[in-house]
Order: C-alpha cells, then sequence, then structure tokens
C-alpha cells in the first residue's frame, strides 16, 4: 500500500465500497469541517478499470462531500489516497467495512450486504469474525438478514421495524413473511411485533425445544430455528404436549417407584403457590408436585404437603 494525491476526477465509488448505492449517503455532518479542512484522513483506493483511475473502496463520503465542495468553489484539489493492491475484492470490502464499523454508523443491512459479499469472495463467517473482531454468533446473526424479503430488510434499515420484530420474522416463512407485510401495510388492521410477533407466528402457542423431558431429535418432531441460530421452536405444539405428558407421567411413576407418597400433576397453566405448602420429607408424607406451564415449562416441586394456614 502506497500513499499518494490523486486527482478528483479520477476517483469513483467502487461497487465493493459499503457506501455504493442508487440513494447517495448524507454528508452534511462533515462538509463544514472539510470546507474548513479540506480532506485529511487518507481514502482507500484501488486501480480502476482505465489505466491511471482509482475506485474509492473507504472515503466516499469524504469523496461526494469534496465534489460538493469543489462545485461551490470552482477548485478541485487532489485527494489524499492509500492505495490497495489491485484485484482483491475481498480485501476491499473488509478495508471499507472495518472503516465504516469503526465509525458505528453502517447499519446491519448495510453490514448483511458487505458480509454477503465477502462469503461470494470465498471468505467464512469464522474469517470474517476473526478479520473485524466479532464474535462468529453475531457475524452469522447479520448473514440471516439474507433469508428475510427484501422490503422487510429495507423496512429495518429505515428503522421502521425493531430489532425484536426482525428476530421473529426469520422464523417465518417467506407466505408468513408476505402476510405479515400485509398486515403492516393495512393502516385498520393490528400488526403483530415484538414478542407479540411470536405469538402470532406459532397461533399462540411457541414453545421453545429446551423446555421438553424427551430427547427431541429422537421424537422426529419438526422444529423451526430462528435464523440467528439460537432458539428452536417446536412446529406443532398439539405433538409436542403428547411427548411432554408422557414424559411428565414417566417422571411421576419414577418418583411413586422412589418411595413418594404421591405426584401431584398440576392442571397445565395452575401456578404452584409454595405460601400454602411446607416442606415436608419423604418419610413425612412429603409429595412432588408438577407445575406444567402453557409456554411447556415444567418444575417439579419436591417433598411438599398442602397446608394453607402455614
Amino acid at each position: 500500500m502506497k500513499l499518494d494525491f490523486i486527482d478528483l476526477g479520477k476517483l469513483s465509488i467502487s461497487k465493493a465500497n459499503m457506501r455504493c448505492a442508487k440513494t447517495l449517503p448524507d454528508v452534511s455532518d462533515i462538509l463544514p469541517t472539510l470546507r474548513a479542512r479540506g480532506v485529511i484522513v487518507p481514502l482507500l483506493v484501488r486501480p480502476g478499470a482505465v489505466e491511471g483511475d482509482y475506485e474509492i473502496v473507504a472515503g466516499a463520503r469524504r469523496y461526494i462531500a469534496a465534489r460538493i465542495i469543489a462545485r461551490e468553489t470552482g477548485e478541485a484539489e487532489p485527494l489524499p489516497c492509500a492505495i490497495l493492491e489491485d484485484g482483491d475484492d475481498a480485501d476491499a470490502l473488509e478495508a471499507s467495512l472495518i472503516e465504516n464499523v469503526a465509525r458505528r454508523d453502517a447499519d446491519a443491512v448495510t453490514q448483511w450486504e458487505t458480509y454477503t459479499r465477502l462469503v461470494r469472495e470465498g471468505r467464512s463467517p469464522a474469517d470474517i469474525a476473526v478479520t473485524f473482531g466479532l464474535p462468529e454468533p453475531g457475524v452469522r446473526r447479520i448473514l440471516a438478514l439474507g433469508n428475510l424479503l427484501p422490503r422487510i430488510r429495507d423496512l429495518h434499515r429505515k428503522d421502521a421495524i425493531d430489532a425484536a420484530t426482525v428476530r421473529h420474522l426469520t422464523l417465518a416463512s417467506k407466505a408468513r413473511q408476505k402476510a405479515w407485510l400485509a398486515l403492516f401495510d393495512d393502516g385498520d388492521a393490528w400488526c403483530p411485533t415484538g414478542h407479540q410477533l411470536k405469538d402470532w407466528l406459532f397461533g399462540g402457542a411457541a414453545i421453545k425445544a429446551e423446555h421438553a423431558l424427551f430427547n427431541v431429535e429422537a421424537s422426529g418432531l419438526a422444529l423451526i430455528t430462528d435464523l440467528f441460530g439460537e432458539d428452536r421452536y417446536f412446529a406443532n405444539s398439539d405433538a409436542f404436549w403428547q411427548h411432554q405428558d408422557a414424559a411428565i407421567a414417566a417422571r411421576r411413576d419414577a418418583y411413586l417407584e422412589d418411595g413418594w407418597s404421591d405426584v401431584v400433576v398440576l392442571p397445565r397453566g395452575e401456578h404452584f403457590s409454595v405460601w400454602a405448602h411446607r416442606k415436608a420429607a419423604k418419610r413425612r408424607g412429603g409429595r412432588i408436585y408438577v407445575e406444567v406451564r402453557r409456554s411447556g415449562e415444567v418444575t417439579f416441586h419436591e417433598a411438599y404437603v398442602f397446608s394453607p394456614s402455614f
């Protein structure tokens, strides 16, 4: 890499630049400083298709601001540039993203666009994570946005929908995403967002795989995994409860065989009131109370007896 001053007319924005888009970025925040001091921080460039021309990999906002100032003053000052080696698109993309991430103004969708292009250039999520000093799951979360409909990504870029809503939409099929967009566009309809969206997607019964008392893989039940790779949900809640109830019954039998006087399985959704019970050892008639939540979670309260006056 070498440093040089390059005429404004010999520069153009590279397609590898995160700022390469149909809509030019806002540069109003940097114009006053550049008018007063000029461009101080070098642009990252690489040789262009025409000899003597250069493509801007990072620093497009400074370049655009410099063009505005040149039109205002009628004078175009050469810009300081750091020239990359020719031909390595992946390195160029990384250079662009590193600069923009360092400034913290690259939104998640813009990062997704660049990460995706890096993957196409042969970089793995692990490679990208090392380059930018990010945890690999964080990179995979950004890449997961590619499975959303383009309009949903665009709404997220414009802050029209929040991160929680986007994450839950990654659980949805394309058809379900389209149905959600129809509600979003209908001013008279209720459009679920955040945690309400998850309930809407699962018909009010979003049950995490981690709550299963049975072997999930062996059960063969269909699972839906969010594209961030953190949570798995049962696609069919009725099928889940058939397996879960059988597992609870098996645990009940095991407690009885172990010598407990009774195992009380509370109706689904009923809360176990600790205040209405007192602790009692197995040999003193202690019971097992099984609390089954509608979320699929099951809690076994061991060694209690009913005692409302306790």
